[in-house]
């Protein structure tokens, strides 16, 4: 029914196989929004940014710190391998990326000449990185996990130190978010704990692209469905 009403249906939800099946049976062209495995419209955005502010991607390595297994960090990984982009996830043994999903973008990223590497160690795993990038801690349906997950992921904050540790604070260096950011004392969740994947120092510096980020959203989801539509009605 929906495939008769609309032209193209932007899918933003819960289950990866929901939108797979959306996609199948709807006659019309089916965005992944966002679901609890992927994330790649985000993805679009973040590229355009990198590439607005250095000029280029290649050569870029991309630093994600978090949860390393989350949707965001998932179509990160697999963005950078299609993007030529050299990526990095320094996440806790616990929420390392799911094995299959590790493999596929390391396969994509072979043959276009770029890297994937994990770290535990977050010190370790930014040096040399051009881009740090984090998500919020606990993920869609995990709400009960909170305590567990800040206790945990504490030590992958992203700050003005983790940030040095790159090297590169007097050069080609920014910071990202797909936001919101828990990032200062003015949410329920920080009232008491104070920011969390990120400080309001890094989040607020002149390193923070953050909201030509969140522009970028509208861009490229825009140049999204002009391609699909164009090319199904083979304008």
């Amino acid at each position: 029914m929906l495939g008769r009403i609309y032209d193209g249906i932007l899918f933003r939800g819960f289950k990866q196989e929901t939108v797979e099946e959306l996609a199948t049976w709807s006659g019309v062209p089916v965005w992944n929004g966002l679901t609890d495995a992927y994330h790649p419209t985000q993805i679009f955005a973040d590229l355009l940014t990198v590439k607005e502010t250095f000029g280029t991607l290649e050569g870029v390595t991309v630093a994600y710190v978090g949860d390393g297994r989350n949707n965001v960090a998932n179509s990160l990984m697999m963005g950078c391998a299609k993007a030529k982009v050299n990526y990095v996830c320094c996440t806790p043994k616990a929420l390392w990326p799911d094995p299959d999903v590790l493999a596929e973008a390391e396969a994509v990223a072979a043959k276009n000449g770029s890297t994937i590497k994990v770290f535990e160690d977050p010190k370790e795993g930014v040096k040399g990185a051009n881009v740090l990038y984090t998500d919020v801690w606990v993920s869609m349906g995990e709400e009960d996990k909170t305590a567990e997950r800040i206790k945990m992921l504490r030590p992958y904050q992203i700050n003005m130190e983790l940030m040095a540790a790159t090297g590169n604070l007097d050069g080609k260096l920014m910071f990202l978010h797909c936001l919101p950011a828990f990032h200062d004392f003015n949410t329920d969740v920080t009232k008491e704990s104070g920011a969390l994947e990120v400080t309001d120092e890094v989040f607020e510096s002149k390193y923070s692209k953050v909201f030509d980020e969140s522009e970028n959203r509208m861009h490229t989801i825009k140049a999204l469905f002009v391609s699909a539509l164009c090319d199904r009605k083979n304008i």
